[in-house]
């Protein structure tokens, strides 16, 4: 009786044993390859750069906007933007102006 009451306190030990090797196993992988472990992490890394990158870039086109659209205020327009754009878009010309084509290699 003693001995089958010792075999089974043996086999509760290698049992709880075996269930927290399996769960440090498991635990370890997720440390590594979970979604909040070290490969996510690496990932999460490279698109903050990519994206601080990307932000970089959208805030200097965004000032370049805002100073075209400051130079276009009707309050204090630029003269020369102003006419460069009416002669660009809407083909206007002073009276005393001529239009001087030149031939490109293409023709």
């Amino acid at each position: 009786m003693k001995l089958r009451s010792n075999l089974d306190k043996r086999r509760g030990r290698l049992n709880l044993r075996h269930a927290v090797a399996a769960t440090l196993c498991l635990l370890s992988g997720l440390a590594v390859a979970g979604p909040s472990g070290l490969y996510a992490w690496h990932e999460n890394t490279q698109l903050r750069e990519e994206r601080e990158q990307r932000l970089a870039a959208l805030t200097a086109q965004r000032d370049r906007l805002r100073q075209r659209v400051a130079l276009l205020d009707p309050a204090r327009a630029d003269p020369d933007l102003v006419g460069e754009l009416i002669r660009e878009k809407l083909n206007v010309l002073h009276p005393d102006e001529v239009i001087v084509t030149l031939k490109t290699e293409e023709e």
